[in-house]
């Protein structure tokens, strides 16, 4: 497993098994267990993903040492200011049935972020976090906030694919090296994506699937990938993306796919009030 050196000095695998939307009903748990026995170490859940807890059981029964398991969770909005983000880190923490956490993320960059960045810096002092980080910060949300932090995030975690690469905010990062982390780099089951003939080509020129060649595509860009599944077939075949190099003609290829714009635009109006109506991580 190929790491990535944050700018704390804390490493990360490159590739991470996430699990948004997969149930809490025993189904995260088993999507956990397989990904980990295929060989992930790098899971990736949040709050309002409603299945920390099947997350940590599933490391802890795993049998495999904790210092060996990166995990991330993320704090919700409904936690945002000073003080609620310190209950809510133990909250995540209580769920998971951890003492610590490897990164914990500022789940969306509205409200009292920057109460809230101050409990997670206190936090990684304390040792309850390893690193810390930020989610669905575009330049302009990141030029309003960060440059009032005291510490830079390790990671910003935004939505990725070929057909939005990200290239103004990757040149933003790059600067203070801030690691991109991928969210739906394929495309959340996008069809025109995964089924591009570019992509095509090039994954038939290599024996690789047009997953794979996404996933390596993007690697090779710097970002930290986190794809997600179910199907057990998948989620091994979506781990084996080492082993082949695209040439700079197939990298200019997959550049060339970009279209600048993803499906979510954190800078919409009255987002940050639709996601606090929507998603309630407690009463």
């Amino acid at each position: 497993m190929k790491e990535t050196k944050l700018n704390d000095g804390t490493a990360i695998p490159s590739i991470g098994f996430g699990v948004f939307l997969i149930p809490s009903d025993g189904s995260t748990y088993r999507a956990v267990q397989t990904a980990l026995d295929a060989g992930y170490r790098h899971i990736d859940t949040a709050a309002a993903y409603f299945n920390e807890s099947e997350v940590g059981k599933a490391v802890k029964d795993s049998g495999i040492s904790r210092q060996d398991i990166f995990v991330t969770s993320k704090l919700w909005l409904q936690d945002y200011g000073y003080e609620m983000a310190k209950k809510g880190l133990e909250t995540s923490l209580d769920n998971l049935g951890l003492e610590y956490v490897d990164l914990y993320l500022l789940h969306q960059p509205y409200g009292d972020v920057e109460g809230a960045w101050k409990a997670l810096e206190e936090a990684k002092k304390e040792g309850k976090v390893r690193s810390i980080g930020v989610s669905n910060m575009t330049v302009n949300i990141w030029n309003h906030f960060v440059p009032h932090f005291d510490t830079l995030p390790s990671i910003n975690q935004v939505e990725m694919n070929p057909f939005f690469q990200q290239k103004e905010l990757r040149s933003l990062l790059e600067k203070d090296d801030v690691r991109l982390e991928a969210y739906q780099p394929l495309g959340h089951g996008n069809k025109d994506l995964l089924e591009n003939e570019t992509i095509t080509g090039i994954a038939k020129a290599h024996g690789k699937t047009n997953a794979q060649v996404i996933l390596n595509y993007l690697v090779s860009l710097g970002a930290i990938v986190l794809p997600k599944s179910t199907n057990e077939e998948r989620i091994k075949s979506n781990l084996d993306i080492y082993g082949f190099e695209l040439s700079r003609e197939e990298m200019a290829a997959m550049a060339s796919l970009d279209k600048g714009v993803g499906s979510h635009d954190p800078e919409a109006p009255g987002v940050g009030e639709m996601l606090l109506k929507n998603y309630r991580v407690h009463d």
